[in-house]
Parts: C-alpha cells; sequence; structure tokens
C-alpha cells in the first residue's frame, strides 16, 4: 500500500477523465464521478455506477438526480504498490464504471479485459 493524500487521489481522478475520448465524454448525460473513502458496506469495492444507464432511459427520463461514479480511494489505495499503478487502476475503475453508464455489463467488460 501507498500514502497518497485526498488531494493526490483526486489529481489522478481527473487525469484519467482527461484522458477519455471527447466522443465519449460527450456522450455520457446527467452523471456525476465522486470520490469516496470506501464504501460503507463493501470495503473492497474499487467503484460503484448508482443511476440509470443510458441504454435503459426511456422518453419518460427527466428530472432525476444524476447518476452517480463513485471511486472507492482507501480500496484502490491499498491494492497498489505504487502510484503509477494507482494511475492505471484508478484509470481501469474509472472505465469500468462509465461503461456501466452506457448500459455495459459486468459478464462483457470482463471478457473485453476490463473486468
Amino acid at each position: 500500500m501507498i500514502d497518497v493524500d485526498p488531494e493526490r487521489f483526486e489529481e489522478l481522478v481527473s487525469e484519467a477523465l482527461d484522458e477519455l475520448p471527447g466522443e465519449l465524454l460527450r456522450a455520457m448525460d446527467n452523471v456525476v464521478v465522486l470520490v469516496e473513502a470506501r464504501h460503507p458496506d463493501e470495503p473492497e469495492l474499487l467503484g460503484l455506477y448508482e443511476g440509470v444507464a443510458l441504454t435503459e432511459r426511456t422518453s419518460d427520463y427527466g428530472g432525476v438526480l444524476p447518476d452517480r461514479i463513485t471511486l472507492y480511494r482507501d480500496a484502490l489505495v491499498e491494492l497498489c504498490a505504487d502510484e503509477d499503478e494507482l494511475r492505471e487502476e484508478v484509470a481501469i475503475t474509472v472505465v469500468h464504471e462509465i461503461a456501466h453508464h452506457f448500459g455495459i455489463d459486468e459478464e462483457t467488460l470482463h471478457r473485453l479485459g476490463w473486468g
């Protein structure tokens, strides 16, 4: 495990988002990316998507709070030996959770190598 302060972790998340293709970011709709220390019920969880995937939204979708992508700092930091490894795990987790926003399920993500 490495020592990364919360501000540096937030920078790594921002960097991961900045690396995403612009078309992908423009296609995201009504979603926010957050950082929390840990998931209260699943402390080993690295990230979580909560919301209505774009593929499941119907014409009556509207007036709802943004979907949430949450990255769990402590779980990610504990998984990594150095900052380079953390940067990679943050990027993988960001892509994984954004994929859920686009309606891609766990099985497909694992098959594609993003599990």
